[in-house]
Order: C-alpha cells, then sequence, then structure tokens
C-alpha cells in the first residue's frame, strides 16, 4: 500500500515538472552575504556556509583589472591570505575560503562585478574575457558572432576564471578535448611582486609559453586570473539522440562511443541494468531545428516539489526503506526517458529525435540560474535557503585501460544487491564522460574517463546514510584500486589522499606555485588538503569522507554502522549497517 501511494505521490511531482517552464523562479543568492560586522562565504549547495562556516572581515568587489591588481597589492603588502569567489559557488571543496578562521589576516576577492569585458577577435578564432564573465555570457556573446566555444561543461553556473581553474570539462576525444582549459590560448595573471613593482603585477601567459601549462588549471593558488583567451571555430549545430537500452556490454562499448561521437557520453543506472548512450555529434548550420539542452537537473523547480522530494528521502533513509528509493529511481528514470531528459526541440518541448540545435544551446545548461521577477513560486532544487536536495558528488577519471575492469567489479557489487544501487540511480546514475590527454600540469595525462555519481546527504554530518558502504566501497575501489584521479571542484576529501603520485607533472606544478607565490598568500589549510591529499581521523570522520575508517568510532557505531571490509573490493574499509553486533 505504501508503494502505490509512493508512485502517485511521485508521478504527480513529474507532472508539476512537466510545467516548470511557466513558474518565475527565484535566483540563487550571492555566495557573499556580509551583516554589517562580518561576512560569510556560502556554497551554492549548501556544502559549506551555514553548515561549516566560512567567515571573513573583508571583501573586495574589483571593477576593473587595475583595482584586481590593487586589491592583490594590498594583500601582498600587509600579508593576508586571500582567495577569490565569482558570482557563483559551485566547488565542492572549500577553495575559496581564505582562512580557517574569522580573522583580520585574509582578503576574500569577489569578480562578481569584474564581468563586463568579452572582446572577439573573428579574424584570429578567438575571444578574451574577464574573469569573473559568467560561461552563459561567454558563450552568447560568442554566438553571436557566429562561432562556437567548443568545449563547456554540462552546468553553466561558473565564470570564465573559475571554470578553467579547477578542470571543468564537457566531454569529447575529438580535436582539442572536452576540458575547457585544453582551449585557452592565453591568460592574464596578477601575482605578488616586490615593493618597486607595486606589490602586484599583471603578467601576460602566451599559447607558447610553458607557463600556461601550470596557470591554466591552478585551484586559484598561483595568483588571480584576471582575462583569459579561448580559441574558437566557425559556429555550428549539434544533434542529439539519447538510446536507452540494456547495460550488459558497457564495459566493452564505452571506447567505441567515445570514438564515434564527437561530444558522446553514457549515463548508467545499475540498479535498472540501463545505460543510456548519447549519439551526440556535430552538424551543420543548415541543418533544420532550433532545439536547446534545458537538462532535467537544473531546471527550476517549484520550492514545495523539493521540499517534498527532500522530506520523503529523509523518511526513507530514516526507516532504511531501500524499495522506497528504487521506486522513486524507476520513476525518475522514466520521466527522463519521455522528456528525452530536459532536450527541447523548439525551446519549449520535446517532440522526438534528434534534436538538432546550436552549439551555444546544446553544450550546457542551468535554467534555474536565471529569473526575470523576483516571486518565490520555485529555485535551483539544492537552493539551501530551502529544505530541498543537499548530496555529495563524487568524480573519478580513469585511465582507459582500468575503466573496463572498474565496471565489472561494479556490476559484481550491484549483482549481490542491485536495489542498493538505487540512492545513486535516483540522481543521475553514473555519468561517463571523455576528456583527452592535456599540457597542463594539474590536467589528465592521458586519454581519460571521468564519471560522476551524486547520492543523498544527510543534514548532519554525524549521521550515517542508507547503503552507506555500498557508495564508500565504489569511491575507494575507484580511487584506490584503479588509482582514478579526482575532479578537483568535486569530491569528499578522501578523493585527494595521495594525490600528488597521481600527476607526473605535479612537481612542476608546485615548482611554478613557489616562484609566482613565494609568501603562499593563495593558500590556505582548504587548498593544502587538496594539493597534499592528507587526512585525520577521529571519530566519525569515515561518514563525510575525511578518513577511511580503521576503527568502529571512525564510523558510527551508536547507530550500528561499523568499520568493515568491502564485499567486492575486500582492501575496501567502509562503515556498514550491522545491527546484529550491537546485539
Amino acid at each position: 500500500m505504501y508503494y502505490f501511494w509512493w508512485l502517485q505521490c511521485v508521478l504527480h511531482l513529474l507532472v508539476w515538472g512537466s510545467t516548470l517552464q511557466t513558474i518565475q523562479a527565484i535566483p540563487p543568492q550571492a555566495p557573499v552575504q556580509c551583516n554589517g560586522t562580518i561576512c560569510t562565504l556560502y556554497n551554492s549547495y549548501g556544502a559549506w556556509g551555514d553548515r561549516k562556516d566560512c567567515h571573513v572581515k573583508t571583501v573586495a568587489y574589483p571593477t576593473t583589472e587595475e583595482e584586481l591588481r590593487l586589491a592583490v597589492a594590498h594583500a601582498n603588502r600587509n600579508k593576508l591570505r586571500v582567495k577569490v569567489v565569482s558570482k557563483f559557488s559551485h566547488t565542492i571543496p572549500k577553495l575559496a575560503c581564505p582562512s580557517t578562521q574569522q580573522s583580520d589576516d585574509s582578503l576574500l576577492i569577489s569578480t562578481a562585478k569584474y564581468d563586463s569585458h568579452i572582446e572577439i577577435d573573428s579574424a584570429n578564432f578567438a575571444v578574451t574575457a574577464d574573469g569573473g564573465v559568467a560561461l552563459r555570457k561567454l558563450i552568447d556573446k560568442v554566438e553571436e558572432a557566429g562561432l562556437s566555444l567548443v568545449a563547456a561543461p554540462y552546468w553553466e553556473g561558473v565564470s570564465v576564471a573559475g571554470l578553467i581553474s579547477t578542470g571543468a570539462h564537457g566531454s569529447s576525444w575529438w580535436g582539442k578535448g572536452g576540458a575547457v582549459h585544453d582551449h585557452v590560448i592565453g591568460l592574464s595573471l596578477i601575482v605578488p611582486a616586490s615593493e618597486s613593482e607595486g606589490y602586484a603585477k599583471v603578467i601576460q601567459i602566451g599559447a607558447q609559453d610553458q607557463l600556461l601549462n601550470a596557470a591554466k588549471v591552478s585551484l586559484g593558488t598561483l595568483g588571480v586570473i584576471s582575462k583569459v583567451t579561448f580559441s574558437l571555430e566557425r559556429g555550428f549545430k549539434r544533434s542529439i539522440k539519447y538510446n536507452f537500452t540494456d547495460d550488459s556490454l558497457i564495459e566493452n562499448e564505452f571506447i567505441e562511443h567515445g570514438k564515434k561521437y564527437e561530444f558522446g557520453d553514457i549515463a548508467w543506472y545499475p540498479s535498472k541494468h540501463t545505460a543510456v548512450y548519447r549519439y551526440d555529434n556535430r552538424v551543420s548550420m543548415d541543418a533544420l531545428g532550433d532545439g536547446i539542452n534545458d537538462f532535467l537537473g537544473f531546471q527550476d523547480n517549484e520550492i514545495l516539489v523539493s521540499e517534498s522530494v527532500r522530506a520523503t528521502e529523509k523518511a526513507l533513509e530514516s526507516a532504511k526503506n531501500v524499495n522506497g528509493k528504487c521506486i522513486l529511481a524507476a520513476t525518475t528514470l522514466a520521466y527522463k526517458k519521455q522528456i528525452a531528459n530536459g532536450l527541447k526541440n523548439n525551446g519549449l518541448i520535446f517532440t522526438g529525435y534528434p534534436v538538432v540545435g546550436r552549439q551555444g544551446k546544446m553544450q550546457t545548461s542551468g535554467s534555474c540560474l536565471y529569473s526575470p521577477t523576483i516571486r518565490i513560486d520555485s529555485s535551483c532544487p539544492w537552493d539551501p535557503r530551502i529544505k530541498g536536495l543537499f548530496f555529495y558528488e563524487s568524480t573519478a577519471i580513469f585511465s582507459v585501460t582500468k575503466f573496463g575492469d572498474f565496471i565489472r567489479d561494479v556490476k559484481k557489487l550491484r549483482d549481490l544487491k542491485p536495489e542498493n544501487f538505487c540512492g545513486v540511480d535516483h540522481y543521475n546514475g553514473f555519468l561517463i564522460r571523455y576528456i583527452k590527454a592535456s599540457q597542463a600540469y594539474l590536467g589528465q595525462s592521458e586519454d581519460s574517463i571521468v564519471v560522476d555519481f551524486n547520492y543523498y546527504r544527510a543534514d548532519d554530518a554525524s549521521t550515517p546514510r542508507l547503503n552507506e558502504d555500498v557508495m564508500e566501497e565504489v569511491e575507494q575501489m575507484a580511487f584506490f584500486k584503479y588509482r582514478a584521479r579526482p575532479h578537483w571542484a568535486k569530491n569528499r576529501n578522501l578523493a585527494f589522499f595521495n594525490v600528488q603520485s597521481k600527476y607526473p607533472n605535479y612537481n612542476k606544478f608546485l615548482s611554478v606555485k613557489k616562484r609566482l607565490d613565494p609568501k603562499n598568500i593563495f593558500s590556505s589549510e582548504w587548498s593544502d588538503e587538496i594539493l597534499f591529499g592528507t587526512g585525520v581521523k577521529s571519530d566519525g570522520c569515515a561518514l563525510e569522507g575525511l578518513c577511511i575508517c580503521s576503527e568502529d568510532r571512525h564510523c558510527s557505531p551508536s547507530k550500528a554502522y561499523f568499520c568493515k571490509p568491502g564485499l567486492v573490493y575486500n582492501e575496501a574499509r567502509v562503515c556498514r549497517y550491522s545491527p546484529a553486533t550491537v546485539l
């Protein structure tokens, strides 16, 4: 009876979802909020902020490159720690927080108002933009000139400097590849300088400068990126079709899929034995179609719907109701198939495959970011101001030769109890994308496969989640058995353990950092945690991925979660629900 009621409830909510384009949304709040005496930096997902405070006393809002230089000079002259945040704040690690404590020895620079300059060089197929320019603004300007930016992340809530600094990417093995930073042909970097040079200077880094390999993926630890120049191509359209099919051959087909489709990806839903292959190639501007990619997960949700879904998730977690999550996952997947995951042939609805549209409308999405009014009917579903979604996002980057075996191991774990993966499949399953080898020191040194998976996160860090052990085993399998590399802007801390050993040019990057920022004013405890990958063990540390458990106290023995070996990857150590152990 419960399951029938839940299915009816979800279907009702999804009917609401089909009409969300008529509802007015509230835009996300600015990441920096000040109350007159102190400012707080918030993460847009709620990963930190109220939950894990980042307080600063001084925030600078430069509007020009010279004002940006002066802010860095002020920090250098006064021995302040300095970090940069844009009008967005979607990085999950706390890279933008300058200090662990509220203090006078730090400065936060916001580029929210440094976003006016975009210069297109049509003759040389290039565009130069201020570091604070939003990705959507850049893409639209480029498209207006009859050109296209080839690579972009799927989520457009990022700034120009932020997206390259953290290695943001789309999906492609073709041409220069799917990583946005590999389409950068120059940038301007503001770094500390001597007193005679004004305490800060702007250095221009060209395409042939070896320094570019360090600067374009730098996590904000070398200096402040003030301008970025991207290579462009003649404008083109894309044709997209999703094929929902059985997952039995996915470990053998992923390589050919990446070779055949320029922008192809695969969404894998293990509990449903389903793989969704994205057939995605460029077509000429003459091809018929004016479609858009309005990805379902990035659309507005009525606030009541987001809060209802979250409340139901929490109830299922509390009741340890795996079957309820499976019904939710099945309904969500069926709805994605019905609406082509947000593809719209005419900008309004999906009417059939293929969906053809201009590159700028197909490569990235994020409609919940924008609103013409201040009504409060809907928002991004994870907006921390409402009691909406709250989740982890793990992203592992694999060597191609190892990825097939990873899939086989996950299938073995899945086959023990498929319903344990329903919590992942309710979100986006395992999203598989392609990145080409890069010259960037903190980029990928070989052609690679990227896997993203999202899953439920408790409001309280000390609360274990349903199937805690399964996701921890997959995570450890990826990063330790198969030595996957972490995405710099995502992941829990354990993904960065021993990260320096996974990048052949890591020491070259540190050498550049020592030269450009000898006083480490652009470093913080948070960026050091990522770059040097160390963990601290304490009670409950494994629940948030701050450590790998080695004792029961690292889990939650009072709630019957104990440190146990993995079921397929026996070397893993995971927090497993074992009520019999309490007895």
